[in-house]
């Protein structure tokens, strides 16, 4: 069967349109055929009008028949019937050529167009031959009028195969664009769910984590002073009160994905100023903090994850490092920014720290990597330079909005 036959039963309301049209020609052609052998008193008259009821009942039943539709071989059948039918009414009147056209749109309907085409020659032929011999003339027009009908119904239903073929290949086209565009659209949710899920972490872990570690340590000496030194206690009870108020706002903000408050309120240098000063009331170190260079604006990415990057590198150094003294220094450069973070602690060996979320890691080995995290999401770089005993430096260097931008920046 040709895909045409096949895809009969989802026909646009067009091709339905041009099914009945076929229809009514046949009914019209036959009818047209029996009035004249009837009106004109022709000598066959009688066996005219038999036969073309019986053609016209046998093409009616073609399109009823399940098979037909599903099988060559029926479809062959009865095209068969038909046309032999067909050429007895030619045989009883000349007005039987009229019929050939449609029955050419019928065999290339129904069969593939390797039969089809010499199955159409056929009826031509047949049309040719039998219209000749009732008029005793074989003329040019005699010829040429099923030859032209022929070539005319080959002409459409090969136009049509291949608009057919064409709206298939757009339909598949369109449906494989969805399919990508559904998948594509998964694939940035998860990607957006995975990248939001990593700021919250790194938020956690540079703020609530650090903050409910400065907590513990100021109770533990709350608990440590008492009862003998209240006052002392008290202190440090307050301490922990404020530090807890102060990551409740941290919370809400990154929740919502604000600027930290030390930021809203003040420049970089001032909030790294006030980030050591803390440090060094609720651990007991010696943080000493400077600024090199001139300071310029940043955009707020940068301001951001340069302070969070110190909030993670001075809760590293008072929680392992067992450090007196920590330097931090923020360099401000032409085409980049640094932060530099060293300490006098135990140092490490970096390249044993364990991945985080792995087995050996026992929870930790995320501020690492969340360092490293903040300074390639705006491509920038962090260094981890530690030994035994010899303390720690973490220096981590941001390009400026200028240099990212290039040449081009300046005209």
């Amino acid at each position: 069967m040709t895909e045409e036959a096949v895809t009969a039963h989802s026909l646009t309301p067009v091709l339905r349109v041009l099914r009945s049209c076929l229809h009514l020609m046949v009914a019209a052609l036959l009818g047209l055929a029996a009035v004249r052998a009837v009106a004109d008193h022709r000598p066959h008259a009688p066996a005219v009008l038999a036969t073309a009821v019986v053609l016209f009942a046998l093409y009616v039943a073609g399109p009823r028949l399940p098979r037909l539709r599903s099988s060559t071989g029926a479809a062959a059948l009865w095209l068969t019937a038909v046309g032999l039918v067909w050429l007895v009414l030619l045989a009883l009147t000349p007005d039987g050529v009229w019929l050939a056209f449609p029955l050419f749109f019928v065999q290339l309907h129904l069969l593939p167009l390797r039969w089809a085409l010499p199955v159409v020659a056929a009826t031509t032929a047949g049309a040719v031959a039998g219209f000749g011999w009732h008029t005793h003339t074989l003329s040019v027009g005699t010829v040429l009028g099923p030859a032209l009908g022929a070539a005319v119904a080959v002409a459409v239903v090969l136009g049509y195969q291949a608009l057919y073929r064409e709206s298939e290949q757009r339909r598949r086209l369109i449906e494989e664009l969805t399919a990508a565009r559904s998948e594509l659209a998964t694939a940035e949710h998860a990607a957006g769910v995975l990248a939001e899920r990593e700021r919250l972490a790194r938020e956690i872990h540079d703020t609530l984590a650090q903050g409910l570690s400065s907590i513990q340590l100021l109770l533990r000496a709350a608990e440590r002073a008492l009862p003998e030194r209240p006052g002392a206690a008290l202190g440090h009870v307050r301490q922990a009160r404020t530090a807890a108020v102060d990551n409740l706002a941290e919370a809400r903000r990154f929740v919502r994905a604000l600027s930290p408050p030390d930021l809203e309120t003040g420049s970089l240098p001032a909030a790294l100023e006030r980030l050591c000063a803390t440090t060094e009331r609720t651990s007991g170190l010696t943080v000493h903090c400077q600024v090199s260079g001139a300071p310029t604006a940043l955009p707020t990415p940068h301001e951001v994850a340069l302070l969070r990057i110190a909030q993670s590198a001075l809760a590293n150094t008072v929680q392992h490092a067992a450090a007196g003294r920590v330097e931090l220094t923020l360099s401000y450069m032409d085409t980049e920014v640094a932060l530099d973070v060293v300490d006098d602690g135990t140092g490490f060996v970096p390249a044993q720290v364990p991945a985080p979320g792995s087995a050996a890691a026992s929870g930790t080995g995320f501020g690492l990597a969340a360092m490293r995290a903040r300074a390639r999401a705006l491509q920038g770089t962090l260094a981890v330079e530690s030994a035994p005993g010899e303390g720690t430096a973490i220096a981590v260097t941001l390009p400026c909005p200028a240099a990212l931008a290039g040449p081009e920046a300046a005209l």
